[in-house]
């Protein structure tokens, strides 16, 4: 089943940009036939999606936990190992030394916003079809990250931390002191400066939840372009290639994402 011929090009890319939302006002499902402009909704396939991939993620680790053998490691338990000691080591290098919170957390961002950031590679119909034949859903994303409200919810979990760590290791007044200390200690520009390093902090989750987002977002318009406008008989040629560096995009963003949050961290816990 091939959704380019049920739709023109514009319904077609339409219909694939859609989230399956409900209406929090009245609990409604909104579908292509009944939209809705209420700020009040919840994009439940962005959830589902993010939410089963986690699930994975927890489930493979858990396995290898369980199953952990050091005569002879399996495949999947020596790349779960390789993974866990590139993140460790990175984490170390930026802070200095050894700190399982920081690496368990890093551990999840790599791999949770890889598995996120992998889903564009699927074919742009296979899953919309699949909901639309079995559960009658017209609108469904399935790739998490392309979906501003989950990056902002990642990159806004970094702030929560950045506070947390930063009053943890510093206590509440030093940490709040900076504020107003930094950069210019002289007293006059105790304002300027609080707002300058307001800024700053606000600015690194939004960086961080734009830059994911945007790159992502491209490579699934991409995707959709070529599914649409080129024939299927030939959609390959270019499909496989972009595939290839979707996939190495995939990584870079879901390393940057981890390396950045881990860096922010540091800067809140080194003393």
């Amino acid at each position: 089943m091939n959704l380019t011929y049920i739709f023109n090009s514009k319904d077609y890319i339409s219909h694939h940009l859609t989230h399956f939302q409900i209406n929090l006002n009245n609990f409604c499902f909104i579908n292509s036939n009944c939209k809705n402009n209420s700020f009040w909704v919840l994009n439940l396939d962005s959830i589902l999606f993010s939410q089963f991939l986690c699930l994975l993620f927890l489930t493979i680790f858990f396995f290898v936990a369980r199953t952990f053998n050091y005569k002879k490691p399996g495949k999947v338990q020596s790349i779960v190992e390789i993974i866990i000691m590139f993140v460790d080591n990175n984490v170390k290098n930026i802070i200095g030394k050894s700190n399982i919170y920081i690496s368990s957390l890093s551990l999840t961002i790599f791999i949770w916003t890889f598995l996120m950031n992998i889903m564009g590679v699927i074919p742009v119909d296979f899953i919309p079809c699949f909901f639309k034949e079995f559960f009658n859903i017209d609108n469904i994303k399935y790739v998490p990250s392309s979906d501003i409200n989950i990056t902002l919810s990642m990159g806004f979990s970094i702030f929560l931390l950045i506070l947390f760590y930063g009053i943890k290791y510093k206590g509440f007044k030093n940490f709040f002191l900076n504020f107003f200390l930094h950069p210019f200690s002289n007293p006059c520009f105790f304002i300027f400066n609080f707002f300058l390093e307001l800024i700053g902090l606000i600015s690194k989750f939004i960086s961080l939840s734009l830059r994911l987002f945007g790159n992502i977002y491209a490579g699934e318009i991409i995707f959709i372009l070529i599914s649409c406008i080129v024939p299927w008989w030939m959609q390959w040629i270019f499909y496989v290639p972009l595939a290839i560096f979707h996939i190495l995009i995939t990584f870079l963003q879901s390393f940057l994402f981890m390396m950045l949050s881990t860096v922010y961290l540091s800067m809140v816990i080194k003393k």
